[in-house]
C-alpha cells in the first residue's frame, strides 16, 4: 500500500497555554512546519500556532 498523502498534525500555541487544535496537511506539498495565526480561548486573543508532533 501506499503513504498516505495527507498527515494529521497537531498545532500548539506560542502563548504557552497548552491549547491546541488538530487539523491535516499534504506532507508532499508542504515540507515545512506549519504556523498558522489562530484565535486561543485561554489567552482570549489570536496567537501562532506552531505544528508539533500528536502523541
Amino acid at each position: 500500500m501506499a503513504k498516505a498523502t495527507t498527515i494529521k498534525i497537531r498545532l500548539v500555541s506560542s502563548a504557552d497555554t497548552g491549547y491546541f487544535y488538530v487539523t491535516k496537511k499534504n506532507s508532499r506539498t508542504m515540507t515545512e512546519k506549519m504556523v498558522k495565526k489562530k484565535y486561543d480561548p485561554v489567552a482570549k486573543k489570536h496567537v501562532d500556532f506552531r505544528e508539533s508532533k500528536i502523541k
